[in-house]
């Protein structure tokens, strides 16, 4: 069964309070996901593997730590999962970038994909799929069958607020997925959507409605 990382950290608790606010704005809210995303992936990192090496510092030599193992790629799934890439991407700047775009039918509630680039080397990267909201969980699930399809197998999810259903429903569907959010909130309504959540994460990163 794969492991669910809920941090608690003041900071993040305190900006993931802020954006549920439905009074912040557009530019107030994708500041805030940047940001969260940063502190997020912080501790997502903290397994990766190190290595020794030899170095020179101004004073003398000595034999320090640098990462190993297997190059990093970032998967938001589209287009919220846009908002938290540039987070990612200023602690990890030589991450390499995929999409994947799907869409949740309005009436069947399930995924459906009308775009997905990665990386030529995605299989041989630990990659991170990103999106905002972890309702139901389909969309994440499909995003990541599409990767293991694709020959990927080194995947961590990493979301805003997740609902109880869609954690479910990855431990269900990819056992070996660890997922990381920074809530876990009640329910989903009849609607699909988190409760208390924070709305439509796409349409308040972007303005649409």
């Amino acid at each position: 069964m794969s492991k669910v990382h809920v941090f608690d950290h003041p900071l993040i608790q305190h900006k993931v309070s802020i954006m549920r606010d439905k009074n912040t704005g557009c530019k107030e809210f994708r500041e805030l996901l940047d940001e969260i995303s940063m502190l997020m992936v912080y501790e997502v990192t903290r397994d990766l593997p190190t290595k020794d090496v030899d170095i020179e510092t101004p004073i003398c030599k000595m034999t320090a730590k640098m990462l190993a193992g297997k190059p990093i790629g970032i998967v938001p799934i589209l287009r919220a999962g846009l908002g938290m890439v540039d987070g990612i991407l200023q602690l990890i700047p030589n991450a390499k970038v995929g999409h994947i775009g799907l869409y949740r039918d309005p009436k069947t509630f399930e995924p459906v994909e009308y775009y997905c680039k990665l990386p030529e080397d995605a299989e041989h990267r630990e990659l991170f799929v990103l999106d905002p909201m972890l309702a139901t969980g389909g969309s994440a699930s499909a995003a990541i069958t599409f990767l293991k399809k694709r020959g990927c197998h080194n995947i961590r999810l990493i979301n805003l607020i997740a609902a109880p259903e869609g954690i479910a429903r990855i431990q269900k569907d990819h056992p070996d997925v660890d997922i990381y959010v920074a809530a876990q909130d009640e329910k989903l309504n009849d609607h699909c959507y988190i409760i208390p959540g924070l709305g439509d994460a796409g349409d308040r990163l972007f303005g649409t409605k």
